[in-house]
This record gives C-alpha cells, structure tokens and sequence, in this order.
C-alpha cells in the first residue's frame, strides 16, 4: 500500500490532484519493483462519485483501511496526513513492514 497526504486537511483541489499524481508516482515505481500497489484514494474516489462528495469522510477512511488489512506492507509517503498514519499505524499493529523510501523496498522476483 502507498500513504500519503490526499486532502491533508486543505481545500485546495489542485493540491489533491498534485498529492494524487504523486502516490500514483510512487506506485509505478512500487509496481517496477515486482509488488501490486495499492491506494485507497484510488479504490475510494470512484464511489464517493457516485455516493456524492458530501459522503467522502463516510467512504474514504473505511475503504483506505480496510484495503490496509488486506495488504502485506506500506510505503509512508509525503508530509502530514492523519489518514496516511492511521494505515500505517494497521500495519504496524499487524508487526508488517513500514517502509518510508523506495530504497527500503525489496525487489521481487
């Protein structure tokens, strides 16, 4: 899974569009690396567009960490995000790998 800031708190649509490409970024190079990346933000969106904006704080978070459950490790991306710590803190609850840089990231064959 890739976390990292979406909205983190702004209303700045281009600054949610800038932080989207970037995790998007990041899972590119996640996926050279051999892994499936995942983003909440990618699974989410799509249905807050359907449900209506007024629902994303109902659907963003449950997706986002429901899809942490599902996965084996997370790259912690960006600055703050108090929806990015809540996936990391699943994981590191699940004592499953938190890595905060591509390098730390295994190759997979």
């Amino acid at each position: 899974m890739i976390a990292g800031p979406y909205t983190s708190g702004s209303n700045d649509k281009k600054q949610w569009k800038r932080n989207h490409e970037e995790l998007n970024r990041y899972a590119y190079q996640v996926f050279l690396k051999g892994h499936i990346p995942v983003i909440g933000v990618n699974v989410a969106l799509p249905i807050i567009e359907v449900a209506g904006s007024h629902m994303f704080d109902d659907v963003m978070m449950p997706i986002s960490l429901a899809l942490a459950e599902r996965c084996d490790a997370v790259l912690r991306i960006g600055g703050s995000s108090k929806g990015a710590d809540e996936e990391v803190e699943v994981f590191k609850k699940r004592e499953l790998p938190v890595y905060y840089g591509l390098n730390e990231i295994p190759i997979q064959h």
